[in-house]
């Protein structure tokens, strides 16, 4: 069963606030000189912020935080966050799926940037509602 699209909006604004929040100001968060150098297209989205973005998601398919059991990806493209007043945006999928267990359900989750797969092997496990 297929469960209904989650997009989020990634802003250079939000770069900023997550390297804050998470101590992580590595320049190629912040600036388009560094991020050439290393051979990047551009500034990208912190990891670790777009596998939180997933994982909103995935507890909003759950309806509440605790019914996620087990969560997991694969970084596998940076998201490129240019530097305009609208940013990005990561479009969020996911399949669900029965398990074993009656009371779980297994999501294969899929994430793009642009139309280009950003993550792979993600997936999760509920509580089913």
């Amino acid at each position: 069963m297929e469960l209904p699209v989650q997009r989020y909006r990634v802003t250079r604004a939000d770069l900023i606030r997550y390297a804050g929040a998470s101590g992580d100001f590595n320049p190629i968060h912040w600036s388009e000189s560094t991020a050439a150098k290393v051979g990047l297209p551009g500034v990208i989205a912190h990891g670790m912020l777009t596998m939180a973005l997933v994982g909103r998601a995935v507890t909003t398919w759950a309806g509440r935080p605790d019914a996620v059991v087990e969560y997991g990806v694969r970084f596998t493209r940076p998201v490129e966050v240019p530097d305009t007043g609208e940013g990005t945006e990561i479009e969020v999928s996911a399949v669900a799926k029965d398990t074993d267990d009656p009371s779980l359900v297994r999501l294969d989750l899929t994430a793009t940037c642009q139309g280009v797969k950003v993550l792979a092997q993600a997936k999760a496990v509920i509580k089913r509602p």
